[in-house]
């Protein structure tokens, strides 16, 4: 049983949760997806098939008393191979290389539903970094909540049922990137705070697309990567009543 919230953060009724967040949290499938998940969205790369091999070298042949290396004419210094500077790359990356993992219908199924049903478990939501103060999860909000336009209505809300302290968690967590990938366009880390699962998201999602670290998908857009980024159950969920009813459609 959970509760189901009005707006202004009071409680409604109490609700029946589907039968698809009772099924067995197994971290295995949820790990197998989402590195098969985050491995098959890698964009190819590789180095120019034909770097360190555009100098011309010459050897004298034997009988000379220098090593029969490629060289630049009329000088010693060497070309080409992968031990001489400027040369070819020994084992450079290639756009060819297959990243792509398969996991299983069944596994994938599964994989879905044990990250669900993690959701509900506010040890587990905890234990992941999540903030909150509500006491039933995941926390289910009335319908009405997915016409809402404007940032400022949708943050009072979350504010009312105690979960907005998770979007600042989220927001004083942004840090630099470490590495390289900062001068790429990729400068900031942000963590991943709320999942909102909604069922039509035309309007909401104006509201809720410049919080930091949130993510919102409808039900059937839903898989273990956005339930639990990184390999990690426990994310915070927040759901409207017909989003939860669509899951309660679901055939387990």
């Amino acid at each position: 049983m959970t509760n189901l919230f009005s707006l202004d953060g009071k409680v409604v009724k109490s609700i029946k949760l589907p039968e698809a967040f009772k099924f067995p949290i197994r971290n295995d499938l949820i790990v197998r997806f989402t590195n098969a998940y985050q491995s098959n969205g890698r964009t190819p790369y590789g180095s120019y098939w034909f770097a360190g091999n555009r100098r011309v070298g010459h050897n004298m042949g034997p009988n000379h008393g220098i090593s029969r290396y490629p060289r630049v004419a009329g000088s010693s210094r060497g070309v080409m191979l992968s031990n001489a500077r400027g040369g070819r790359s020994a084992h450079h990356p290639v756009t060819a290389k297959n990243w792509d993992l398969k996991v299983n219908r069944k596994e994938r199924i599964y994989a879905k539903l044990s990250a669900l049903s993690s959701t509900v478990s506010p040890e587990l939501v905890k234990q992941r970094g999540h903030k909150f103060t509500v006491e039933s999860l995941p926390v289910i909000l009335e319908d009405r909540f997915e016409q809402i336009e404007r940032t400022s209505e949708a943050t009072e809300v979350l504010e009312n049922v105690g979960v907005l302290s998770d979007i600042i968690r989220s927001k004083e967590g942004t840090k630099i990137r470490a590495g390289r990938g900062k001068s790429r366009g990729r400068k900031y880390v942000t963590p991943k705070s709320i999942l909102f699962v909604v069922k039509d998201k035309s309007r909401i999602s104006k509201a809720l697309k410049n919080l930091p670290g949130v993510d919102i998908v409808k039900p059937e857009e839903l898989n273990a990567y956005v339930l639990a980024p990184g390999g990690h159950p426990g994310r915070l969920l927040v759901m409207t009543e017909g989003a939860l009813n669509d899951v309660r459609g679901w055939k387990i």
